[in-house]
Order: structure tokens, then C-alpha cells, then sequence
């Protein structure tokens, strides 16, 4: 498959970009500010990410202990109660002062959580209702939002075309809303004549995740795995070995089966060319690329046991999330995607990326 088209944008010469471009100034599917993320935070403490899921989340069983990664903290030494267990009395402070005692333990609950939201050009691609590159920023808000409310810390990863922000977990609002500005900055660079750049590659962004989360952290990986490395497998590979991983494979309704018939002008930036699917030649070898990229994130779930919550660009993110942690669909609405709703893209044309 040429590499241009893993990297395409819908050019305005095709009459593309234009609706996008004229769209995307007060339309919270095309592109987000900081002041929409934000607003996710009331609606995001309806999530919960603690190892405790219910039955019908993807979360659920996922995990060899329920609170993978937590130990026990060392709270206090004080006298033996009645009400105490006998096993918890500490023998040699016993002797040594002639009256029982016991030490008291107290569950460790901090569990980093490292959210990688991938704002690439491949992203910048929407058909139904909001571009993959905002469903992948809503969710990464909705997750990061969540995690803070457990009282746990949250940092995040944002990639972009020419290389990454990283952010370790902290526990304050301050870094919460550092990440999700650069989130924002990240998405609202994002435009259909943006100039051509080498993509990001799954490889470096998984390394910056290893040299973060080395063990014990909640890795949320929200992408579409485009530009998979040779080391993406061993990578992954020692990610889940020593954290909680989830990938969160975001795509286009028109992504999971390319159509016959369809027609657009695609470029890289620089050349252009015309993409017609009627051509049986040119609709298989998309097929098959897309279906390959699904192929090696079922491959990561089966041989590691990496759950899968896949989201799709086709309708708001909040209730995605909600059914995929087994919480009921009964919530607030996200008011800023559902006043977006009542006007949907006239045609898949209004698309810009890569349509997977």
C-alpha cells in the first residue's frame, strides 16, 4: 500500500478540506479547544476506571488480583485490640515491651494512570459524526478527568505527526489541564493542507510510554495504530508485563470496510492523485491494509491478554464509554457533541486523514 495514503489529506481542489475547513471554527466534531475538554468534567466522574469493574465491562477479569499494582502502606503500631486479628500481632514489639501489639496496614489505592492520545494527521478523518482525532481527545479528557477524581495520579502522551508531549502522573489540576492544553493545541493544528511530515511511529510512542510507566501504571493507549514498527510487539510486550494496558483502537464507520465506488482526490501535501475504489485492484489492497492493522491489535489482545474498548468516530464518546465499562447508558448528555448532532456532515466527503 503507498505510504501516501496512510497519510492522506482531502485536498480543497477536491472540494474537501473547504467544508472541513469552514466547519471546524464552531464545530466541536472537527476540531477541540481546551474550554470543551474542560467541560467534560462533570460527566467523567460517571466513570470509573478502578480495578473493581462490573460484570459487563471489557475491564472486567482482566486482572490476575483485584487491585493489580497496590500494595499495603505501614500505617501505625499501637495495642492489641479484642476486635484485632492474631495474626497481625507483631511478636517482637510484643516481648520487647511485655503488652500485645499489632501493626495496622492500610490498602495502598494509588495507581498512576499514563492516557497516549494520538492527534496525528491519520487521525484528522471523520464521515458521520466527528473526526477520530476528537473522539480520541473526548475520550482521553473523560478518562483523565475520571482517574483524578479516584484520587490517583494522571499523566498523559499526546502524539503528533512531528514527535510527542509527555507528561508523568501527578495528582494536582494544574498538570491536568498543562496536558490538556497541549492536547487541544494538538488537535487544533490538525487541517487538511497541513504541510507533509514523516508520521510518528507506534515504536516511539510506545518507548516513551516504557520510560514512564515502567510498572504498576494504568496505560490507556487511544489511537489508531497507524505506522505499527518493528518493535511494536515486544514493546507492548513488556508494557503489559508490568502494568495495566488497554488499547483503545479508534475508527471510522468507513474504515471498516472500505466502499466500492468511492472517489476523492488525495495528496500527501505535495503530489495528489485520484483514489476510485471501483477499481477491484485498488479496493482489495485497501481492504486488506485496513484489515491487517486489525488483525495485529487482535493478535496483541490474544497473546497478551490486553482488553480491547474500541471506539468509533461515528457517535459521541460519553456513551461509548459508559457501555464499554458496563455502566448503564442513562447519563448527562455531553452538551457541547449534542448540539454538534443536530447538524449532521452533509457526505462522507467531509473528511480529511487516513479512513481508518
Amino acid at each position: 500500500m503507498p505510504n501516501f495514503f496512510t497519510r492522506s489529506r482531502n485536498y480543497a481542489r477536491a472540494g474537501i478540506a473547504t467544508v472541513a475547513a469552514r466547519r471546524s471554527g464552531d464545530d466541536p466534531r472537527v476540531h477541540v479547544d481546551l474550554a470543551h475538554l474542560q467541560a467534560l468534567e462533570g460527566p467523567a466522574q460517571t466513570l470509573n476506571l478502578l480495578p473493581h469493574q462490573p460484570v459487563r465491562s471489557v475491564l472486567a477479569g482482566q486482572h490476575h488480583s483485584p487491585l493489580r499494582g497496590r500494595g499495603l502502606n505501614f500505617e501505625e503500631l499501637r495495642e492489641y485490640w479484642p476486635s484485632d486479628d492474631v495474626r497481625s500481632i507483631d511478636w517482637k514489639v510484643t516481648a520487647r515491651t511485655g503488652e500485645p501489639h499489632v501493626r495496622v496496614y492500610t490498602e495502598e489505592r494509588d495507581r498512576p494512570a499514563l492516557i497516549v492520545a494520538d492527534q496525528r494527521m491519520s487521525m484528522f478523518y471523520g464521515t458521520h459524526f466527528a473526526m477520530k482525532s476528537v473522539t480520541a481527545a473526548e475520550a482521553a479528557a473523560y478518562a483523565a478527568f475520571a482517574v483524578l477524581h479516584q484520587n490517583d495520579r494522571v499523566g498523559g502522551i499526546v502524539v503528533r505527526d512531528d514527535g510527542l508531549y509527555a507528561q508523568r502522573p501527578k495528582r494536582n489540576r494544574r498538570a491536568l489541564t498543562h496536558f490538556l492544553s497541549e492536547l487541544a493545541q494538538a488537535n487544533q493544528r490538525l487541517h487538511a493542507d497541513a504541510p507533509p511530515a514523516n508520521p510518528t511511529s507506534l515504536d516511539t510512542v510506545l518507548q516513551a510510554v516504557a520510560n514512564i510507566a515502567r510498572r504498576d501504571h494504568l496505560v490507556l493507549l487511544i489511537s489508531d495504530f497507524d505506522v505499527i514498527g518493528p518493535a511494536s510487539d515486544r514493546l507492548l510486550a513488556g508494557l503489559a508485563r508490568h502494568n495495566d494496558v488497554i488499547l483503545m483502537p479508534v475508527s471510522d464507520p468507513t474504515g471498516e470496510t472500505v466502499p466500492e465506488g468511492f472517489v476523492s482526490a488525495i495528496s500527501d501535501g505535495d503530489k495528489q492523485t485520484t483514489l476510485d475504489t471501483s477499481d477491484r485492484k485498488i479496493h482489495s489492497a485497501l481492504n486488506h491494509f485496513t484489515e491487517e492493522r486489525r488483525a495485529a491489535i487482535a493478535q496483541w489482545q490474544r497473546r497478551y491478554g490486553i482488553p480491547l474498548a474500541p471506539l468509533s468516530a461515528g457517535e459521541e464518546t460519553l456513551p461509548q464509554l459508559r457501555r464499554l465499562l458496563g455502566l448503564t447508558s442513562n447519563t448527562a448528555p455531553n452538551t457541547a457533541s449534542q448540539t454538534a448532532a443536530n447538524t449532521k456532515p452533509n457526505s462522507s466527503s467531509e473528511a480529511a486523514g487516513d479512513p481508518e
